[in-house]
């Protein structure tokens, strides 16, 4: 549970735990490629919301240079950290040869990202989750991050899952953290349960509409859309519903832009492998 930790010291270790677990498979590490939420230059974090707890101070002193120092750990390998929805993109201009690409990555938050028709990362600021895609008085408050209504968080993550489950019926434990709640509410679809259906549903009619507000500021040829949200039948779902509120009420981006749901495993791991590619080795 990053978001809620307040120690420098958790983040590091799970950070670098994970290194580690993977390391054990491989004959070695070269450089390592990471994907994550937030504003990083130079390596050096400078805006997450992963590290929102933290405080100020020890922010400075042992979060805006985390990933370096883990680096530094593991043999002062090359190391290039770039965030998780561009990586997203990337990922997706990678797996289609195609692009321009915005990939829309469905989990924690909404993480997106863009390549251009060049095939590179733009360096933009495309934190369309904290971005209003619903403008109605009585829509839902961001009130973790930006404090405003309507963003794309409250829409395209498992905060929204969380949100709806209720109004079909389903009650969640509140003691489960965010993540083992979307987990409940796909295992009750896998199950034989209908009723988390119009959830996504309702998430692939947001879809529809948000990429129809999306085109007139991007230009878009394909759309990736991954994350835990997307995972099982449910990522099927939404895909489905955002193409048809696109072919009724936006037809003209329709005909020119192609809405892409990867295989499962990519949903999961897509970013990871994409940002495995990012760092430079320096042959010797």
């Amino acid at each position: 549970e990053p978001k809620i930790n307040t120690d420098p010291q958790y983040h590091l270790d799970g950070i670098d735990d994970s290194i580690r677990r993977a390391a054990e498979h491989l004959p070695r590490i070269d450089a390592i490629g990471v994907s994550s939420a937030g504003i990083f230059i130079d390596n050096k974090t400078r805006v997450a919301s992963l590290f929102r707890k933290i405080p100020a101070d020890l922010f400075e002193k042992r979060i805006k240079n985390l990933y370096p120092d883990i680096a530094k750990k593991w043999g002062n390998v090359p190391i290039e950290v770039s965030n998780d929805g561009d990586v997203t993109a990337l990922a997706g201009a990678m797996s289609l040869n195609d692009q321009p690409v915005l990939g829309i990555a469905m989990g924690t938050s909404e993480a997106t990202g863009y390549v251009d028709d060049k095939g590179h990362i733009t360096g933009w600021l495309n934190e369309l989750a904290f971005a209003p895609v619903d403008y109605a008085e009585g829509a839902p408050v961001d009130v973790e991050w930006s404090g405003d209504k309507g963003t794309g968080v409250q829409y395209f993550s498992q905060e929204a899952v969380i949100r709806l489950a209720p109004k079909v019926g389903i009650e969640l434990d509140p003691k489960l953290s965010p993540g083992d709640k979307l987990k409940k509410v796909q295992e009750l679809y896998k199950s034989g349960d209908k009723r988390p259906i119009p959830i996504f549903e309702s998430i692939g009619v947001y879809l529809g509409y948000a990429l129809a507000q999306y085109a007139e500021f991007y230009n878009l040829k394909h759309v990736l859309i991954l994350g835990r949200v997307t995972s099982g039948e449910g990522g099927n779902i939404i895909l489905q519903k955002a193409q048809e509120v696109l072919r009724l009420e936006a037809p003209e981006v329709a005909k020119t832009v192609q809405i892409h749901l990867p295989d499962e495993a990519s949903r999961r791991v897509g970013q990871a492998i994409a940002a495995a590619s990012l760092p430079v080795i320096k042959k010797s």
